[in-house]
């Protein structure tokens, strides 16, 4: 498995405006770091590894990365503070968009940061999954967006990958520009619309939409209610005893409860 190619990656690019600066290389501790340590560049860049050592998620959690099994990748990219509201939802719904435009079938989103693969009749899988981290400056906030996306599914997990939703698997560097692509849309429309004009489009791709959940910190549950879908900011709303309640990501994650869909 040969490391991304920058030059391919600009090749796939739709156009002669490729705005990234894009840097690959074959291992390092976690493209997010290294993206944070540089957070006072300008231009947007994008950092991918074949393999990460110190790869992470939500609530610390370890991801395996390798150049058979994943894409991992970390995009630095400078905003408003005031548009920040609704990133990792505005991420996951890219990376769908970009796998559907690809061929991919029987995709979801989950709140806050998740991607996952639900066949008819059959298990979930987790199919990405998105670490948002923040370096504050003066006037906007450097952003770093890590994704992990499972090409195929890893042993040891209950996870999807990519091979399991489309028919024929592109090359990385492909795939990387696909994403980008998306990536940047929903990030120019976050920038000056904020979250709000991507806000019905993410609902009607939630998994969990009008369904009955809990959520949990640490395995503990916080709250249970049924999932009315997310606000302007990108907050969690839960009905609860016949009243809304808004939910931030923090540490929080969702789970279903063994309940039907409501209408």
């Amino acid at each position: 498995m040969t490391l991304i190619n920058p030059a391919l990656v600009r090749e796939a690019w739709p156009d002669a405006d490729f705005p990234f600066l894009i840097e690959s290389v074959e291992t390092c501790d976690s493209t997010n770091a290294r993206l944070l340590a540089r957070a006072a560049e300008d231009a947007p860049f994008v950092l991918v590894a074949d393999r990460q050592t110190a790869g992470r998620g939500r609530q610390g959690k370890a991801w395996e990365s390798t150049p058979e099994g994943s894409l991992t990748f970390s995009l630095l990219w400078r905003f408003a503070p005031s548009r920040i509201g609704g990133l990792s939802l505005a991420i996951g719904l890219a990376l769908l968009r970009a796998l559907e435009r690809l061929g991919a079938k029987h995709l979801s989103l989950k709140w806050p940061n998740d991607l996952i693969f639900a066949p008819p009749g059959a298990e979930s899988g987790k199919l990405a999954g998105i670490l948002i981290e923040l370096a504050s400056g003066a006037d906007k906030t450097a952003v770093v967006i890590g994704i992990g996306l499972n090409l195929f599914p890893p042993q040891g997990f209950a996870a999807a990958g990519l091979a399991d939703c489309l028919p024929a698997m592109p090359s990385r560097n492909r795939l990387l520009a696909e994403i980008l692509v998306d990536a940047r849309q929903v990030l120019v429309v976050l920038e000056e619309h904020g979250f709000s004009a991507l806000r019905e489009e993410w609902q009607a791709r939630h998994a969990y939409q009008n369904c009955a959940v809990i959520l949990q910190n640490a395995g503990n549950v916080e709250a249970g209610g049924i999932c009315r879908g997310v606000d302007a900011e990108g907050a969690l709303l839960l009905e609860m005893s016949g009243k809304l309640s808004r939910f931030f990501a923090g540490d929080l994650s969702m789970r279903p409860k063994p309940e039907e869909r409501e209408p």
